[in-house]
This record gives C-alpha cells, sequence and structure tokens, in this order.
C-alpha cells in the first residue's frame, strides 16, 4: 500500500482518533510524513513507539506512547535514551516488567529521568504469564508510585496468542 492508499484508509474510517502501532511505525519511511497528514486531517493521533527510533522528527501534535526496555525483556540496549527529551505532557512512557528486579528498575528510572514531571503518564505493565499484574498493583501502591497500571487486554479479551487483533 501507498503512504496515500494508507492516509485514504485510515480517514475511511471517520474515527476522530488513529494510532499507529504494530512492530516499529517508524521503521517505516513514510510514517513521519503519514503522521503529519493524519493530524493535518483533523484526527487526534496517536503513535506507539518502541522507543529505539529517534523521535525528533515526529510532528508536535502527536501523542507518542514510548517504551522503555526492563532490563528482563533482554531489549534494555536498544533504548533511546536521548528521545526522553523530546517527550511532552501530552506523551506517555511505557514499561513493561517481567519481574521485581524490573520494577525497581522501572522506578529507578521514573525518578532519576525526571519521567513524572515531563509525560503525562507512566504507564506499567507485565509481561503475560510471567508477572501477576496484583503484585504489581501491590509495589506500586507501597511505593506510592504515581503511574498507571495497565493491562494488555487483548490478550484478556481474546486468546493471549491471536494475532492481528
Amino acid at each position: 500500500m501507498t503512504r496515500a492508499d494508507v492516509l485514504h484508509k485510515a480517514l475511511s474510517f471517520g474515527t476522530p482518533l488513529v494510532e499507529l502501532t504494530g512492530g516499529e511505525p517508524l521503521l517505516q519511511g513514510g510514517a513521519i510524513p503519514l503522521l503529519r497528514e493524519l493530524c493535518d486531517s483533523g484526527r487526534t493521533v496517536l503513535l506507539e513507539t518502541s522507543g529505539e527510533r529517534d523521535i525528533s522528527e515526529v510532528d508536535p501534535r502527536v501523542h507518542r506512547i514510548m517504551d522503555l526496555k526492563a532490563p528482563g525483556s533482554a531489549e534494555s540496549h536498544r533504548n533511546r535514551w536521548e528521545n526522553i527529551e523530546h517527550l511532552t505532557q501530552q506523551d506517555e512512557v511505557k514499561i513493561v516488567l517481567a519481574d521485581r528486579a524490573d520494577y525497581v528498575w522501572a522506578k529507578s528510572v521514573i525518578e532519576e529521568r525526571g519521567l513524572v514531571g515531563r509525560v503525562h503518564a507512566v504507564l506499567l505493565s507485565c509481561v503475560w504469564g510471567e508477572l501477576d499484574p496484583k503484585d504489581l498493583v501491590q509495589w506500586v501502591l507501597a511505593d506510592e508510585l504515581p503511574v498507571r497500571v495497565q493491562l494488555q487486554m487483548h490478550k484478556v479479551i481474546w486468546d493471549a496468542d491471536t494475532q492481528g487483533v
């Protein structure tokens, strides 16, 4: 599909909100102009990004939801820490946790990087089947950590292995 086809298809639904996600959208050459075009169309535009790509060229009207990879993911070396400087109060940071060590790491990053004051929300969620959400909620409450705990709803609604939903 061309970028024009994607834009036309997205706008054809008539929804006021459009989100680019799935894999890493910023790996697609047309993602940056598509985000701008969606904003120009009057839509609220969300970008869900792994955080490994430079977000500095993303239209400032786009609401960015950026992952930070915790050590338990074995992907934390991909974190592009300089992206944090480009985040604003309309953006969110998401950290998926595998265990207590990841939680301690996330808590430290949230504090050291000043995430709570920089972004609209910090979201913590659990690696499906590895960390019990009840444990995460208990830790957050005990530490009075100003974050939102989030579940992977598609895995609650559909079978955890279902793709394309």
